[in-house]
C-alpha cells in the first residue's frame, strides 16, 4: 500500500483530543498544529480514521506544499504532481480554497488556477480536451498561508460530525464531534452515572453511550473515498468488521432530560437510530425538578446561551436555577458549555477550570467543576488533556 501524509482537521481547542485519539489508534510521529494533526498512514488508515475518530472534522490527504507568491508559481507547483496517476479519467474534480495573509488573496482565482493545472496534468495521460467528470468525487483544497500553498484532498465527504443518527436536531444543535469532546474532557467512564438535564436533541447522551459501548462513530455512514479506486472495498469491510467486533457489552445508564416533551421524543428517536436507545433513560423534566440520590455522578450539558433577542433574562434565570439545583449534588462534577459572559456569576460558583472551545463559529467556554471521584478511583488521579 502507498503511504500518505494524512491530516485530521478539527475545531480550535480540540487538537490535543484528536492527537490523543490517534495515539490510542496506534499512530505516532504526530505534528499538532492549530486546527489539525498531521500523521502518516496508508489506504487502510484512511478508512480506520474516518470510521473511528470522534472529535475530528475531516481526514485529508496532503498532496504537496510549495511557495506560491504569484499565479505562475501556483500553477507550476500544482502541475508538478502526478494527478493523472491519482484521478481516473471520469473523476469529478471540485476545488475549494482559502487564503490567509498571502499575496494571492482571491480564493476564486486560486481555485480556477489549481483546477486548470490539474486538468492539464490529466491530459498528459489521457490526451483528451474535456473530461466527463461523471465518476467518483475528489475534492481538492488549495490553502494559502503566508504565500505557502498546501494542496490536500478530502477523504471524508460530509463532515465527520455527521454520524447518521440525528434526523431531528432541535433549534440549535450541538455538533456530534464537539459533544463527544465534552464527554471525553469530562473524564466520564461507564462506571459513573452521567446526566444531561438539558438534553435537547440528546447528542451529549448519545455520544456518551457510543463511547461507553466503544461503538465507532462512523460505523453507520459512508465516506466519499469509499468510491475511489485507491481504497478497495474489502478494506472498508475489514475495518467495519473489526469495529463491530470491538463493541463491548458494558452495562451502564445515561440520564437525559428536558422540559420539552416533543424534544425528548426526538432525542429518543435519535438514540434508537444510533443503536444506544437501551442505554439512555429519557425523561420530560424541568431542570428545577432534577434530583438524584446517586453519588459521584457527572453532569455534562450545553444549555442555551441567550444570544437571541429576548432570551437573555430567561437564560440568566436558567443559570441561577442550575446553580441552586446542582449545589445539592455535593459529590458530583459538572461540565457546562456556554458562550454567556457572566455564567459563573449567575451559576454562583467559580469553575475549577475553563477551556475555550468553538461551537461552530461561536466562542464558548467549557466550565469544569470537579466533584469527588468514586472511592475506588480517588487514588488514580485525573488525566488532564
Amino acid at each position: 500500500m502507498a503511504r500518505y501524509a494524512l491530516i485530521a482537521t478539527c475545531s480550535f481547542g480540540l487538537e490535543s483530543l484528536v492527537a490523543q485519539e490517534l495515539r490510542f489508534l496506534g499512530y505516532d510521529g504526530l505534528a499538532v498544529e492549530n486546527g489539525r494533526v498531521t500523521f502518516n498512514g496508508d489506504e487502510k488508515d484512511i478508512a480506520r480514521c474516518n470510521i473511528w475518530l470522534r472529535t475530528a472534522d475531516r481526514v485529508l490527504v496532503k498532496i504537496r506544499e510549495f511557495k506560491a507568491a504569484d499565479f505562475e508559481e501556483l500553477f507550476r507547483g500544482t502541475l508538478d504532481f502526478g494527478w493523472e496517476e491519482l484521478f481516473p479519467i471520469d473523476g469529478r474534480m471540485y476545488v475549494v480554497g482559502k487564503s490567509v495573509r498571502s499575496t494571492l488573496s482571491s480564493v476564486k482565482d486560486c481555485q480556477s488556477i489549481v483546477k486548470k493545472a490539474i486538468i492539464q496534468a490529466m491530459r498528459r495521460k489521457y490526451h483528451i480536451a474535456q473530461f466527463p467528470e461523471t465518476g467518483p468525487l475528489y475534492k481538492v483544497e488549495i490553502g494559502l498561508l503566508k504565500d505557502v500553498a498546501t494542496l490536500t484532498i478530502d477523504t471524508t465527504g460530509d463532515g465527520l460530525h455527521k454520524r447518521g443518527y440525528r434526523e431531528e436536531s432541535g433549534e440549535a444543535p450541538l455538533r456530534e464531534n464537539l459533544a463527544a469532546a465534552l464527554v471525553i474532557l469530562g473524564r466520564w467512564t461507564p462506571d459513573r452515572i452521567l446526566a444531561d438535564p438539558l438534553c435537547g436533541a440528546g447528542t451529549i447522551a448519545i455520544e456518551a453511550a457510543l463511547i461507553g459501548r466503544n461503538i465507532a462513530p462512523g460505523l453507520r455512514r459512508t465516506f466519499v473515498s469509499e468510491k475511489w479506486g485507491q481504497i478497495p472495498g474489502d478494506t472498508w469491510r475489514s475495518v467495519r468488521d473489526d469495529a463491530v467486533a470491538r463493541i463491548n457489552t458494558t452495562s451502564f445508564r445515561v440520564l437525559a432530560s428536558d422540559r420539552d416533551g416533543k424534544i425528548v421524543k426526538k432525542a429518543r428517536d435519535n438514540a434508537l437510530r444510533a443503536g444506544v436507545g437501551d442505554f439512555i433513560g429519557f425523561q420530560r423534566l424541568p431542570i428545577e425538578d432534577f434530583m438524584t440520590s446517586r453519588k459521584y455522578g457527572c453532569v455534562i450539558c450545553n444549555p442555551p446561551y441567550g444570544e437571541r433577542m429576548g432570551e437573555s433574562k430567561e437564560v440568566e434565570e436558567l443559570y441561577e436555577s442550575m446553580g441552586k439545583v446542582f449545589s445539592k449534588l455535593d459529590t458530583w462534577s459538572f461540565f457546562i458549555l456556554t458562550a454567556h459572559p457572566h455564567f459563573e456569576t449567575l451559576f454562583g460558583r467559580k469553575a475549577n477550570k475553563n477551556r475555550k472551545l468553538y461551537n461552530g463559529n461561536m466562542r464558548c467556554y467549557y466550565y469544569e467543576y470537579f466533584g469527588q471521584l468514586p472511592p475506588r478511583r480517588a487514588t488514580t488521579g485525573r488525566k488532564v488533556v
